[in-house]
């Protein structure tokens, strides 16, 4: 897929009206769930500079019988809650009657949720009903790690003429999650960012993380990659919350947490020895290549021996050495274990193809 690499976008918060110093914080409610929950907590985000409130309306839920949300009857919250602050509000929307109904309100931003996203054809149907609309539409990534359906969903709306895009990173689900509730994969926005240069793209901490824990380590790594912004869930009482309790933060907390936050410079005034030190990894990773290239060969070689005497490419006693000694290694030479150990996965399964190769060659 390449059509991507002719489109421009130009989402962008000064384009909505009022002026916003970055990072842009978006904050609020996983859940509007009730009056006076919304317009206590946009109060309280308000006198602390925030100038984007978001809130669920309608909430996607795993199962049946989980609060689902306020429904319409929260977007006359959010439109008081623009009246009582000037605060930009936004809302997930997952079908053409929740575009109908938030653009009928004047809400200012549209996001598209990661279950949605992995959808074409919801996709499709969102783009047609927001046609025409110079509203702010922001794109979560896919519930599942899929870098084509992320370009393809932002293609879908770029086609019906909108151009005001941005993109939220959520994290990406994957199966028993051990740090994260989603892991965040930042390979894949990086890889994306690749694609659009000028996308806005900001970071959900609060469901990458699913507690309140982590929220501050993953929000300096995404400021220090260059985000343009965060969206931090912030609940007025977050143990009384009807959805996602262990993600939310009181507006206090959020305070707290972003007068941590160090802002890097994007320029670079010490550029000389930056560059020294690029070409030194420069020469390294040439090293590390030829280094794997040799290795190779020698598997190769190993794999002719195999097919010659009849011998099964999977040694089981062999791997388990290497990884014992990987342990070994990463302890004398201060790696990362688990790093070193995904590394050798790699290489151990690239040394299985290549012997299968060569045991089923005539």
């Amino acid at each position: 897929m390449d059509s991507y690499k002719n489109v421009e976008t130009t989402a962008n918060p000064d384009n909505l009206g009022v002026k916003i110093e970055r990072p842009v914080v978006i904050s609020g409610p996983c859940s509007a769930e009730s009056r006076e929950q919304v317009i206590n907590t946009a109060l309280q985000l308000h006198k602390l500079g925030i100038k984007i409130f978001r809130a669920g309306i309608w909430k996607p839920r795993s199962r049946p019988g989980n609060y689902m949300g306020s429904g319409s009857v929260g977007l006359e919250w959010l439109k008081e809650v623009k009246q009582l602050t000037g605060m930009l509000t936004a809302v997930e929307v997952a079908t053409k009657d929740h575009v109908e109904e938030a653009l009928k309100n004047d809400v200012d931003i549209l996001w598209i949720g990661a279950r949605t996203t992995v959808n074409p054809f919801a996709v499709q149907e969102l783009a047609e009903s927001m046609k025409g609309t110079n509203k702010q539409v922001l794109i979560k990534n896919p519930i599942n790690p899929d870098l084509d359906l992320w370009i393809g969903a932002i293609e879908r709306l770029v086609k019906v003429g909108i151009s005001n895009i941005g993109v939220i990173h959520r994290g990406f689900s994957l199966y028993k999650n051990k740090k994260y509730r989603n892991e965040p994969l930042w390979q894949i926005p990086l890889d994306l960012k690749e694609c659009f240069p000028n996308l806005f793209m900001i970071c959900d901490p609060s469901h990458i993380c699913g507690n309140t824990e982590l929220i501050y380590e993953v929000s300096q790594k995404a400021l220090d990659l260059n985000f343009d912004g965060l969206m931090i869930e912030s609940h007025i009482n977050p143990s009384k919350a009807l959805s996602d309790a262990k993600q939310q933060i009181t507006p206090l907390e959020l305070d707290t947490l972003l007068k941590k936050l160090r802002i890097r410079k994007q320029n670079l005034d010490f550029s000389y020895s930056l560059d020294n030190l690029r070409k030194i990894i420069d020469e390294k990773d040439f090293e590390l290549i030829r280094i794997l290239s040799d290795r190779m060969n020698v598997v190769k070689k190993i794999g002719e021996i195999k097919k010659e005497n009849n011998i099964l490419i999977l040694q089981r006693d062999r791997w388990e050495s290497i990884l014992h000694n990987i342990k070994l290694f990463s302890e004398e030479f201060d790696v990362n274990t688990e790093f070193l150990t995904n590394v050798f996965k790699l290489i151990h399964q690239e040394s299985i193809n290549q012997q299968s190769i060569l045991m089923n060659k005539d």
